[in-house]
Formats: structure tokens, C-alpha cells, sequence
């Protein structure tokens, strides 16, 4: 092992500290009610899956950051492209596992996007200012959620609860650095049995260019973004036992894009619409839960590359598409120690497109279209006393394309007592390839197998009124995994993917008014695949493209006095590689180190002031070869309460 691996080992002991507040809380491990990690309301000693609790008071502690960003300090989770330039793509890799293996849910219902190569839902198309709570399940939960599950699920949930008025008012104002401005409005209540939220928010930035100049002195211009999102939902209860919701959601953004690596473009543009819509019903008792929904999905995504000076060609290049997602389930509580969980769902997904280039032409991309029916299991068993308890759980999937298949779950857990936990699992994991993938006109590969994982991890969890600490050991093997080649610029199947990791979390409040909170994540891969340099040779590469081996969060919080709160937060993150270029050899990016503070003012009930400043140092860094990273950014902001 590495002296840098050890010192990181010592610094996360010595200072007591991972997760955040929100990620591990205080107390004993009865306090936390979840429901992603079973789709069933349970407090969360009574599972062994590895849940993350982001709470609203830590999302409104970060009005000034997006989703990407939040999401990026949470233990054995990266986002790449959540430091970079606003617009720019946001791949989310949790545990080492690549683009599209981490599902996105919101409250509770897939987000899947068929326009994209890996299916993954765009973090740019949410507002953190929208959020409640966010859920994260880490390991496979294919079992429970389906394809694209492979390394875990984020519930981003967005249902308000306790709501007792008729009318509230929230509002919040940011300004910032790069002439950055932040709004949100939100209007919800209750009136007698109906329940309803509306909101909009905006982000608006000159931004900076995307990309980098490498050579100091080709004067590439700032690459601005401005988005909107607005959504509503109702919900009617009908009777004490039986609800009825429905939602819709907008989102939008247009952003100045470059041409790529190193490479400035004045008159690049992506234009990203989304629709989502649907509805759904509740009806529980003492016993008996039954949950349905239905959620309809539209993507409409253009990029404009324009004219620039000295070069008059250009092409549009759009894509569309559309998803259905239906799903019903039923969990019956047997008796106090068995519950059992019966469920299907049915997604569908169709995709078309169109490319039109001033040089070559017309080049229309056909309706192409999968779907895909599943049933699953599970069966809960927990002790008398809550000590011992076990999920066993399996799904059949029936693919149009790839037929049958299967997956399962298994999760013992072992409460010590009211401050010590042991869990494990083992499960399986299935992922399909995008109708991109399979279908794309120079870069698809109709001959794609799907992917198949295992997944094994194993753990112990400590906390008291004081102190709270986890840590878990990971390891999973993926076969015939997907990715590109970029040689022959085509999607394949590599051979084998091995990663084995650890993740440590703390949480330490020695005091009232003190909090100290840390996380750190190692990385051991193994992937068997082509040669990036000459594509003749398979040979095993020990890292991952674009994803660190050793990475350290630290946040500091000090309630001042009533009023003022502050907070200091740091990140480390490890030399990693990226893609070199075209028969080159990948590039090592340095490890960098970022320091950012964040601090409010409660004035009133009504009124809250709140400043945030990220990259203190204005560390220069790179998360990906080739494009800027954020410099030292400033925002000021009030969030209003009526």
C-alpha cells in the first residue's frame, strides 16, 4: 500500500470524520426512516443496504450549488463535469462503475433518458432548490429497480411533507461570480384534503469557456448557460388509506458549448428540453401497502454548430426521445418478523434523430425503439428483538432484445446492539446497451451483448449521541462490459472489469454548536480491454478513466450563535487518467485539493441570509483533459419565507 494511501487512512482517523450531518446521522442507528433501499417506509437499522441520508437542512445549507456539486462530496461518488463550466455533461460514477450504471430516481420513479449514449439522466435538468431529501443506495439494486442499477440508486425526492397552511411562500435570490444569478419561487399548502406544490427556478452565467486554452494567448470567449425549470404536483387524499398523486415537470436549458479538447467554438450551442408527467395512487394499512404509478418522459435535445469566422460550415444535429414507465407493487407485513414484496413494472423507450451537416449532408437517424417487462420479489425477515435481519429478493426481466433474463439480492444484517451494526450482500446486476449504442449510424454496434455484474460488499456501522462512523468494504465484477473504442470509434464489449473498494464515513459532534464530518473512498480496479493506443492488444489497465484511486471529503460546522451558522469544506482528490486522444497514450491529470466556506445569517423567520465561496485558493485543476474546471466562485444570496 502507498504512503499516500496511508497517510489518507491516518488524516480520515485522526479527524474523526466522513459523510456529512446529513449522511450518517447522530444518534442511534433507530432514528432514520428510509424508503428507497426497499420500497417500503423502514427505519434504517432494520436494513443492511448502505443508505445515505442528504437531509433538507443540508440542501439548504447549499443553495448555492447544484445537485452535481452536493452529490459529488458523498462517499465512493464522482461527478464528472460538476466542477466544470455550467451545461457541461454530468456523468455520475458511483463506486468505479461507469457512465449510465448509477439510475436516477425521482421519488422514487426511474429518470431514465433514451436520447442519451448510456440512458443516464442529465443532473443539469434539476434544481437543488426543488429538493427535500435526496436517498442514495449504493451496491446493485437491479433486483428492485431494473437495468442501469448496477452500482446503485439516488433517490432525489422532491414530495413536501408536514404541511399545514393553506398558502406558503418560499423565495430565494443568488448573485454571484461570472454574473451569475439564481432564482427560485415555490407557492404550496394544504386545503383540506389536497395537498399541492409549484415552483420555478432559474440559473443564469456568462460562464467561462469550456474549454482550455493550452497555449495562453487564442483568447477563447466565455461559454454562458441559462436554464428554467418548473414544475407542480397534487395530491388528493381520497380516504385515510388511499391517495392520489399527480406531477409534471418542465426543464430546460440552452448552453454554449465548445468543439472539443483544447478547442474553442463561438457558435456552439445545446438546447435540452425535458418533459416529465404522470400519475399515481397510494393505499396502505396496518399491514398492506400498494403503491402504482405511471410516468410519461419526453426529451427533445438540438446542438447548433454555427458559423465562426474563417469557417463556413455548419450542422445541426437533433435528438428525440420518449419513455413510458409503469410499475405496480404491493409489500404485506405477515407478521412482525415477515414482510413480503410483490412487484412489476414495464418500461418502454424510443429514440429518433436527425443530423444535417453543410458538407455532408443529410443523415437521419430512424425510430428505433426497446421495452422491457419485469416481476419481482422479496421477502423481509427481521427478528423479534430487530436484531437479525435479511432480504432475499429476485427479478425476472424479459428484454425485446435481449429476452430473459435474471437477477437477485441477498442482505443479511446484524444489529450488535443500539450502537453497533454488521451488514453484507451479494447481488447480480443486468444492463442493456442504449438504442444508441445498438443503433447509432457510425458509432453503433448492432452485435452488442448485454452486461452482467456481481456485486459483494460487507460492513460495520457504529454511532452514539457523539459520534458516528461506517465503513464498507465493496467488490464487483462486471462481464461483457460496455464502452467505446476510440480507435475505431465504435461501442464494444470489453472483456472484464474488477473493482474492489472501501469507503470510510464519520460523522463527530463534540459539541452542541460543532460538527465535523469526513469521508474517504479507495479505488482498486482491474479491466481487461482493448489497447487504447493501438487497438491490437488486450491488455489490463489498474485505474479508471476520469475516476480517482483515493478521494477525501471534510466539512466543518460551527453554529456561531442563533443566528449565524458556518461552515468550511474541503475536497482531495487523487492523480487519475483520461483519454490522451486519437492511437495516444491516456494523460495522468494532477491531484488537487479545494477549500470552499459557506456561511447564513437567520434574520428573521422570514428571512435568511447566506454566502458561499468555492475554490477559496483559485486552484487551478482539471477534471477532464482538456476543459477548465471552476476558478474561485462567489455567490451571495436571501431566501425568503411567508
Amino acid at each position: 500500500m502507498s504512503k499516500k494511501i496511508l497517510t489518507l487512512i491516518a488524516l480520515s482517523a485522526a479527524i474523526y470524520a466522513t459523510a456529512q450531518k446529513d449522511t450518517l446521522h447522530g444518534g442511534k442507528l433507530d432514528d432514520v426512516i428510509v424508503t428507497t433501499a426497499n420500497k417500503v417506509a423502514q427505519k434504517q437499522s432494520t436494513t443492511g443496504k448502505v443508505i445515505t441520508v442528504i437531509s433538507k437542512e443540508q440542501i439548504e445549507k447549499s443553495s448555492a450549488k447544484t445537485v452535481s456539486q452536493l452529490l459529488n462530496e458523498q462517499a465512493g461518488i464522482v461527478i464528472n463535469g460538476a466542477l466544470n463550466n455550467a451545461g457541461n455533461v454530468q456523468t455520475v460514477y458511483m463506486r468505479g462503475a461507469s457512465a449510465g450504471r448509477t439510475l436516477i430516481l425521482m421519488d422514487g420513479i426511474p429518470m431514465n433518458d433514451p436520447s442519451t449514449i448510456t440512458n443516464d439522466y442529465d443532473l443539469n435538468l434539476f434544481s437543488i432548490n426543488d429538493i427535500e431529501q435526496i436517498e442514495i443506495c449504493k451496491g446493485a439494486q437491479s433486483t428492485l429497480y431494473g437495468s442501469d442499477a448496477i452500482a446503485g440508486v439516488i433517490n432525489i425526492i422532491t414530495v413536501k411533507k408536514d404541511i399545514d397552511k393553506a398558502i406558503n411562500i418560499k423565495a430565494t435570490t443568488a448573485f454571484g461570480t461570472k454574473n451569475t444569478t439564481r432564482n427560485n419561487v415555490q407557492l404550496f399548502g394544504k386545503v383540506k384534503k389536497l395537498l399541492y406544490t409549484a415552483r420555478f427556478a432559474q440559473l443564469k452565467t456568462d460562464g467561462f469557456s469550456s474549454a482550455y486554452d493550452s497555449a495562453g494567448n487564442k483568447n477563447f470567449d466565455n461559454d454562458g448557460y441559462k436554464g428554467n425549470i418548473a414544475n407542480a404536483s397534487f395530491q388528493y387524499q381520497a380516504t385515510n388509506q388511499l391517495s392520489f398523486r399527480t406531477f409534471v415537470q418542465h426543464s430546460n436549458y440552452k448552453a454554449d458549448i465548445d468543439a472539443g479538447v483544447f478547442a474553442d467554438k463561438r457558435n456552439y450551442f445545446i438546447n435540452n428540453k425535458v418533459l416529465n408527467t404522470g400519475v399515481g395512487f397510494h393505499y396502505t394499512t396496518s399491514k398492506l401497502n400498494v403503491v402504482g404509478n405511471y410516468q410519461y418522459s419526453q426529451t427533445r435535445r438540438h446542438y447548433d454548430d454555427g458559423f465562426d469566422a474563417g469557417l463556413p460550415a455548419f450542422s445541426t444535429n437533433d435528438y428525440n426521445g420518449i419513455g413510458n414507465f409503469y410499475e405496480l407493487y404491493a409489500s404485506y407485513k405477515i407478521d412482525k418478523q415477515f414482510t413480503v414484496l410483490l412487484g412489476n413494472d414495464y418500461r418502454f423507450a424510443t429514440m429518433d434523430g436527425a443530423y444535417y451537416s453543410s458538407s455532408w449532408g443529410a443523415s437521419p437517424y430512424k425510430d428505433t425503439s426497446m421495452n422491457q417487462y419485469s416481476a419481482y420479489a422479496s421477502v423481509l425477515f427481521n427478528s423479534v428483538n430487530n436484531k437479525f435481519n435479511v432480504e432475499l429478493g429476485g427479478r425476472i426481466n424479459k428484454h425485446s432484445r435481449y429476452g430473459d433474463n435474471s437477477t437477485f439480492t441477498f442482505n443479511p444484517s446484524y444489529n450488535i446492539n443500539n450502537q453497533w451494526k454488521l451488514f453484507a450482500s451479494v447481488s447480480s446486476g443486468f444492463k442493456s446497451p442504449s438504442i444508441y449504442q445498438l443503433y447509432d449510424t457510425w458509432s453503433g454496434n448492432k452485435d452488442l451483448k448485454a452486461e452482467k455484474s456481481i456485486n459483494y460488499e460487507a460492513g460495520v456501522q457504529y454511532a452514539d449521541k457523539e459520534f458516528n462512523t461506517r465503513a464498507v468494504f465493496f467488490s464487483r465484477k462486471i462481464d461483457n462490459g460496455i464502452d467505446y473504442n476510440y480507435i475505431t470509434f465504435q461501442y464494444f464489449n470489453y472483456v472484464k472489469q474488477e473493482v474492489t473498494g472501501l469507503e470510510l464515513e464519520f460523522t463527530f459532534q463534540p459539541l452542541k454548536e460543532l460538527n465535523i464530518s469526513a469521508n474517504y473512498t479507495l479505488l482498486s480496479p482491474h479491466e481487461t480491454t482493448q489497447n487504447r493506443v493501438t487497438n491490437i492488444d488486450t491488455v489490463k489497465y489498474n485505474y479508471l478513466l476520469r475516476r480517482p484511486k483515493n478521494m477525501l471529503n471534510l466539512n466543518i460546522g460551527w453554529q456561531a450563535t442563533k443566528a449565524l451558522h458556518i461552515s468550511v469544506n474541503s475536497k482531495y482528490v487523487e492523480n487519475r487518467f483520461d483519454v490522451g486522444g486519437y492511437m495516444m497514450p491516456d494523460v495522468k491529470l494532477k491531484n488537487y485539493f479545494l477549500l470552499n466556506a459557506y456561511a447564513e445569517y437567520v434574520l428573521s423567520n422570514s428571512v435568511k441570509l447566506f454566502t458561499d465561496i468555492q475554490n477559496i485558493s483559485n486552484t487551478k485543476f482539471y477534471d477532464v483533459n482538456g476543459y477548465n474546471s471552476i476558478p474561485t466562485m462567489a455567490n451571495i444570496g436571501v431566501t425568503f419565507n411567508w
